[in-house]
């Protein structure tokens, strides 16, 4: 693998664990058979481990005759070939769901069939039955009135600052991004990505404080601060809405260390963690927590 990085390889024939996040900027070309075995997520990671630098990239998806193909194989092609642009892995996601359908949302069992009904009816049918549920709401609040108090202001590297065609016209566009929604600030990330390759741990940082925000936002958290080993978040969400969050949270981790307390959101650390950790801490615990809005009625 490090000889196929630095260009000493010219070609790897392997399976699809390439998918996984690799960064090879030397890579341009990629050739993927049998495509139909593969889901559309799978596909769509695949296709972007090549057009990670400056260089043009191609990728050659091969697949038996389209007789043989099943009905999900083919919408899968077809949405692979129509979300081809920059900054479409949103509707490429959302091809995903309603070739796949949306499953239960409310329970263990992954099954259903939302294509019969289309996504926009699905989920104002979803939205009407849950709005009648006064204790399931979470009421938003604006991005800008969502204070981070963690003390963390990076410092981007000079030579990542000259790699960049525009650094402050890049960051003001990640922080309007994040302003109008996470699917926005999803959208920067990946398009910054896919141009400029792999961002320093310290834009890294920065990226995560705006999500941090985005999702606070979202679910009703209005600041966020840590003193020694305690995070505290204070919150607009009732006891129930913290409570159906936190029994949805797959981390037993994030779940245990959480506590309501008043309007409060609170969590003893076991040790008091170095600023870059305890911001990582959080986005994923706010993460987790975010993740639970489908199954609540958002303001």
């Amino acid at each position: 693998m490090e000889q196929f990085a630095q260009g000493e390889i010219k070609i790897l024939i392997c399976t699809n664990i390439v998918e996984s996040g690799l960064d090879i900027q030397n890579a341009n070309t990629i050739i993927i058979q049998d495509v139909q075995l593969f889901g559309l997520a799978q596909l769509y990671q695949l296709r972007g481990r090549v057009g990670r630098a400056d260089k043009e990239a191609h990728a050659h998806l091969f697949y038996p005759d389209k007789s043989m193909l099943t009905d999900q194989a083919l919408e899968r092609l077809a949405a692979l070939e129509q979300c081809r642009e920059l900054g479409q892995g949103f509707q490429l996601a959302e091809r995903d769901m309603g070739i796949r359908g949306f499953g239960t949302i409310f329970g263990e069992q992954q099954t259903g069939d939302v294509g019969n009904i289309g996504v926009d009816f699905f989920f104002e049918m979803l939205f009407e039955s849950l709005s009648k549920v006064d204790e399931h709401r979470v009421i938003s609040v604006p991005y800008q009135s969502v204070q981070i108090d963690l003390n963390i202001n990076p410092h981007l590297p000079s030579d990542y600052i000259n790699y960049l065609e525009n650094p402050m016209e890049i960051i003001n566009d990640a922080e309007k991004a994040a302003e109008t929604d996470i699917w926005s600030l999803m959208q920067f990330t990946e398009n910054l990505r896919r141009q400029y390759g792999k961002e320093p741990s310290s834009m890294e940082i920065l990226l995560k404080k705006l999500y941090v925000r985005r999702m606070a936002a979202d679910i009703g958290i209005t600041r966020i601060y840590a003193s020694g080993k305690m995070v505290g978040m204070e919150t607009n969400m009732s006891k129930m809405v913290f409570k159906l969050m936190t029994d949805s949270m797959s981390s037993e981790t994030h779940r245990n260390s959480l506590v309501f307390d008043g309007n409060e959101i609170k969590a003893e650390l076991l040790l008091e963690l170095p600023r870059a950790q305890l911001l990582n801490w959080i986005f994923q615990c706010i993460a987790e927590l975010h993740a639970c809005l489908p199954a609540l009625i958002k303001y």
